[in-house]
């Protein structure tokens, strides 16, 4: 290395091999044992066990005198709307509602001692219970009074379908755990979840139409389900019954304006929000009791709910091979919507969310669950907003609503036997706004990308006229097509120098770049692999101005006619005594660059480069990688070729600003042992560009 070489920094320029030398360079364990020993050394099994069981972190540092009056009425708050609910939502599981109370206490109480999130509200969530009640409708339809129509042989009871479930979706989860998937939630995207959510909201109004109604239909299941739906509800319209119809009418119109005017009202006034569901749900039983509303107008009630805690029972394990699918969907609906409300929550009050840790407390929740008699469970983005709004702090919200879940279960379910099931409906229908309004979202989406845009409405579609499982597989196959297809054309420039700074810039967006002579500066963001290597040297080619393929065939052209010239002429082959040098003169936007020969330039160089109009050699091609995040070893192959064939035109290359990582993929690729095809490398662009206006300096030198 020419020490002579300086940058305006004071330092000298480095090579990377030379830096690495200097400084002390350190490869961290890739091996899993290394790993091991690593971690180890780090953790201590007392740290483990605080990690594993969040509560022994925060609890004894819980602060009783600031939090605990929030989270009392936090969680007096949601146990109040736990109540209503869970009845509802127990309904779209095809399950009895007293589960929708289980929900809300036994997998709660799991998640309280080992979730992370503060604010979440754990329980039932109106997209999940629908998608386990398609699998309890599948195999066991006993619940419903009609046919089903499905050909699966059946003996199951709805209870066991909905518990193995459960079972399976918390099996998936600790599996997740085990393997550090967290991250996994980072496939569904924002476009995605809002598209898929948007499009189950329409399977939860249209199965909530018939209690709305009073009719009595056939459960449709599989593709199509909705359409053959709504075809039967026209068919029987005149079979309504108007007395249910009435009472959804007042219900719902009750909940809107309490939504509308006068929770807005009571919110500027006080923190706590009018319990409209739970005054819905008590009145309808009331009214339902003393006008005896079953026998005299045909009212279907919500039917028996038993009272204390449930018989621990095992999940029927021959029912795991069936539902292995549908589970398999549930989970990662159930964990990304979990995960996205947590993090937004988390980034609000300023803590961390640990996502791994979330997959072990969601999948013990959902195990313990289980084996009492309960759903899938992930959080409820309206019961998660009321606690946080009313004071939440801590997971101490859930214990306190737990606790008056109990009571319920215990002494109060009988209470709510009369209620009629239309009401309940209701307020499903009312609580799908928020996710039916997701929909004014689409435009902003297209605004930003259009194939975001594509994403949520084939999405929505999908979901919509086919079915929710078909929607979320198509969902995920088109956002990992559209990061496909934009990883395979990443972004491409040739950067130039400001004037006096050693700052290079995009050229085409920053009008005093201007180019160094002799010197073509490429930067690539992006991978460089199997996929994009055709895009990257269709790209290198196309900003430098030079094919070499082609550069090479026209010289052997040129050669072969100045040899026949000279034999026909009797002179001598100017190509061989003098030298040639090809430059590029473009003509128009749609002409081809022409070479033509000219007379050796002598560039003209300063600390940071010197410009001119004059056209001059391309001696050096710097390849920016400061924002190459991965190469193959097929990007490693098009590198070697390409630093072959600019070799024989007299063009070196030169890497700068490579991260350790991807160096040291080129070092494990042979990049550097190939003597006669070797690259130097540098650690930021100026070092390459100083090194080479070093070079040409001495070259012009000894040409003189």
């Amino acid at each position: 290395m020419d020490k002579n070489c300086t940058l305006k920094v004071d330092r000298p320029v480095y090579e990377n091999e030379e830096l690495h030398r200097t400084y002390g360079y350190y490869k961290p364990a890739s091996t899993v044992l290394g790993r091991v020993k690593n971690c180890y050394r780090e953790w201590k099994f007392l740290h483990f066990l605080q990690n594993l069981i969040p509560i022994t972190q925060w609890l004894p540092h819980y602060k009783w005198r600031n939090d605990f009056v929030g989270d009392l009425i936090s969680g007096i708050t949601v146990a109040v709307m736990h109540i209503p609910q869970g009845m509802a939502y127990a309904l779209l599981g095809a399950v009895p509602p007293i589960v929708g109370i289980y929900m809300a206490f036994f997998p709660i109480l799991a998640y309280s001692l080992l979730g992370t999130s503060r604010h979440n509200s754990m329980g039932t969530f109106a997209v999940v219970c629908l998608m386990t009640g398609k699998s309890v409708t599948a195999y066991s339809p006993k619940l419903t009074d009609v046919n089903v129509t499905s050909t699966e042989d059946i003996s199951y009871s709805p209870m066991e379908v909905a518990t193995t479930v459960a079972f399976m979706v918390g099996i998936y989860q600790l599996v997740m755990y085990v393997f550090r998937m967290g991250i996994v939630c980072t496939l569904l995207s924002d476009t995605l979840v809002n598209g898929f959510t948007t499009g189950a909201a329409i399977h939860v109004f249209t199965s909530q139409v018939k209690d709305l109604l009073g009719l009595k239909i056939t459960k449709h299941e599989g593709p199509f389900n909705i359409g053959f739906t709504y075809i039967e509800i026209f068919n029987k319209i005149e079979e309504v019954n108007l007395a249910v119809l009435v009472v959804s009418s007042i219900t719902i119109v009750l909940l809107v304006i309490n939504n509308e005017f006068l929770k807005p009202f009571v919110r500027k006034r006080s923190v706590i929000p009018i319990p409209i569901e739970l005054i819905a749900v008590v009145t309808g039983t009331l009214i339902s009791t003393y006008l005896n509303l079953q026998d005299k107008y045909e009212i279907e009630p919500v039917g028996d709910i038993p009272t204390g805690l449930p018989y621990p029972t095992l999940p029927a394990f021959s029912l795991l091979p069936k539902i292995f699918i549908d589970s398999f969907t549930i989970t990662m609906v159930a964990y990304t919507i979990a995960m996205s409300m947590a993090l937004i929550f988390a980034q609000k009050h300023n803590y961390e969310v640990d996502s791994n840790q979330e997959l072990f407390a969601q999948g013990t929740s959902n195990i313990v669950g289980s084996f009492f008699s309960c759903m899938p469970i992930t959080a409820s983005l309206s019961r998660s907003l009321v606690q946080e709004t009313v004071g939440g702090k801590t997971q101490l919200t859930s214990f306190i609503s737990c606790l008056i879940l109990l009571a319920v279960m215990l002494w109060i379910g009988p209470f709510f036997e009369p209620l009629p099931r239309c009401i309940l409906a209701s307020i499903i229908i009312v609580a799908l706004k928020g996710m039916l309004l997701q929909a004014k979202d689409l435009p902003s989406f297209w605004r930003l990308s259009k194939l975001d845009g594509l994403v949520w409405i084939i999405t929505f579609l999908t979901v919509v006229l086919v079915d929710i499982d078909y929607g979320l597989l198509v969902g995920l196959g088109l956002s990992l097509a559209s990061i496909l297809v934009q990883s395979m054309k990443p972004y491409t420039c040739l950067l130039g120098v400001m004037p006096n700074i050693d700052l290079y810039l995009d050229c085409t967006r920053y009008t005093q770049a201007h180019e160094v002579i002799g010197i073509k500066i490429f930067h690539y963001c992006g991978g460089l692999n199997f996929a994009t290597r055709s895009h990257f040297k269709t790209e290198l080619y196309r900003l430098v101005g030079i094919n070499p393929q082609k550069e090479l065939a026209h010289r052997e052209k040129l050669e072969r006619r100045s040899r026949t010239s000279s034999r026909v002429d009797g002179r001598p082959d100017e190509a061989r005594e003098g030298i040639v040098n090809i430059s590029f003169v473009e003509h128009s936007e749609d002409s081809e660059h022409v070479p033509t020969v000219n007379t050796p330039i002598k560039p003209q160089v300063s600390s940071y480069g010197s410009f001119t109009d004059e056209k001059f050699q391309i001696q050096y091609i710097i390849l920016d990688f400061s924002a190459l995040s991965y190469i193959d070893p097929s990007g490693v192959a098009a590198l070697k070729l390409l630093n072959k064939v600019f070799n024989k035109l007299d063009i070196t290359i030169y890497l700068a600003g490579i991260s350790d990582p991807v160096y040291e993929k080129l070092q494990k690729c042979d990049l550097f042992l190939d003597t006669s095809n070797s690259f130097k490398t540098f650690p930021t662009v100026h070092d390459a560009v100083t090194f080479a206006q070093c070079n040409m300096n001495r070259s012009a030198s000894i040409r003189v």
